[in-house]
């Protein structure tokens, strides 16, 4: 039987309920959004699966856009003189050779443009036939201004060439993964590392399936930028996870919240952090890529500047709407967290509704259970029926209870 003086209700105050009196960006800016991005995880694993589906199709049956590096070929160029166009010089081009040209394209701007014929490759004869009609047809002029035939160049790339930077490619990633792995396992836990390595085959994923949908070119510039934008994802993942690893120390101790609650915290926490990298890296990628486009033409900047661009947002997008839940998921098929998920929630139970004293020591007994299984003690005293159950959801949010103050008693804030 229960009195006015029995157990009270404990009220368990969301870790990231966000401050109504703040404004939206400001809640962002401090980390109490409390957007429930973990707690909705199925439905980023819905849309995941759809883009997913859509990358893979388009990678195996569109295929990619090789360049002349990975095809091999040959590539001929020509200022844009004597009235000559691009479909003029490749209608000059396939008379002369007997081979339609793959592309033919405007590259630069002002006295640098020039007109760039690629085909499969072609033998010492063709090229020779290709430069006398070119020269005969337009007066090609140099840099002086003067007629010559040196003003058309050309130049042959072996298919060899393209597997071997396929190869070196493959191994260099491979190395990477391992490397990303060992490092994160050791620094901070095992099923982070998987998690991160998941994202960053998602962003892998993401990425080339892009380039195979809309077509573009894919050159040794753009595995360049594909292994830098992995770096970058990487980094990104790994602060988020940093803060998760601080806010669920001690986890086990206390029933004031659980792992996907804290995790869920850090996600808000760091967003901020998130977004701002996410912009000073795609606006210098952004202007970048216009300044290669519009003033330099399509060439080896812009192939390097269109990657990066795309694997920044897909790398933000992943580390946080993917990381943090992949985890989450992992964590919740141990016992452990189970466990510990169900004494919270108990606790919850008992904080709003009036608990018996057997109540009490039924709860107290699953929190013995759970620490001789090794999943942490519960810091609840049971006293008597006229006093209530003492925890952490009961008391006000200092430097030892709060994760969201740190070793200095300071609010944490994104980039401290």
């Amino acid at each position: 039987m229960t009195t006015a003086n029995s157990t009270q209700a404990l009220t368990v105050p969301p870790s990231d309920a966000p401050d109504e009196n703040q404004g939206f960006w400001s809640k962002v800016y401090n980390g109490d959004g409390g957007f429930p991005i973990v707690q909705r995880r199925r439905r980023w694993y819905t849309a995941l699966a759809v883009i997913l589906v859509v990358c893979v199709g388009a990678i195996l049956f569109r295929g990619f856009t090789l360049g002349i590096d990975f095809e091999g070929g040959t590539r001929m160029s020509m200022p844009p003189t004597g009235g000559a166009t691009t479909s003029s010089v490749a209608e000059i081009f396939e008379e002369a050779t007997g081979v339609a040209p793959q592309a033919t394209q405007t590259v630069g701007s002002g006295d640098a443009r020039s007109i760039e014929i690629t085909s499969e490759r072609l033998s010492e004869e063709q090229i020779r036939q290709a430069r006398a009609a070119l020269f005969n047809e337009f007066s090609p002029t140099d840099r002086t201004g003067e007629v010559s035939a040196d003003a058309i160049s050309d130049s042959t790339v072996s298919e060899s060439w393209g597997s071997t930077i396929t190869e070196r490619m493959l191994l260099a990633l491979g190395v990477f993964l391992l490397i990303v792995f060992a490092y994160i396992t050791f620094r901070l836990e095992r099923d982070m590392a998987f998690a991160a390595i998941i994202c960053l085959i998602i962003d892998l994923t993401v990425v080339a399936g892009i380039y195979a949908l809309v077509g573009f070119e894919v050159s040794p510039a753009t595995v360049i930028g594909l292994l830098t934008i992995l770096a970058y994802s990487l980094y990104d993942t790994v602060v988020v996870f940093d803060k998760i690893q601080e806010n669920t120390a001690g986890l086990f101790n206390s029933t004031r919240a659980t792992y996907a609650e804290q995790t869920n915290l850090a996600v808000n926490q760091t967003i901020m952090r998130s977004i701002n990298t996410s912009i000073f890296s795609a606006v210098p990628i952004a202007s970048l890529l216009v300044v290669a486009v519009g003033i330099m033409g399509v060439g080896t900047l812009k192939d390097l500047a269109l990657v990066q661009f795309i694997g920044v947002i897909a790398g933000t997008f992943s580390s946080i709407f993917f990381a943090a839940p992949l985890l989450v998921t992992f964590k919740m098929k141990q016992k452990r967290y189970q466990d510990h998920d169900r004494r919270v929630l108990k606790a919850r139970e008992l904080s709003t509704n009036p608990a018996t004293q057997d109540d009490a020591d039924a709860l107290q007994a699953a929190d013995t259970d759970s620490n001789l299984d090794g999943a942490g003690s519960e810091e609840t005293e049971v006293a008597s029926p006229k006093k209530k159950i003492i925890s952490p959801n009961e008391m006000p949010a200092t430097e030892a209870t709060d994760p969201r103050f740190g070793s200095s008693g300071q609010s944490w804030r994104p980039g401290m």
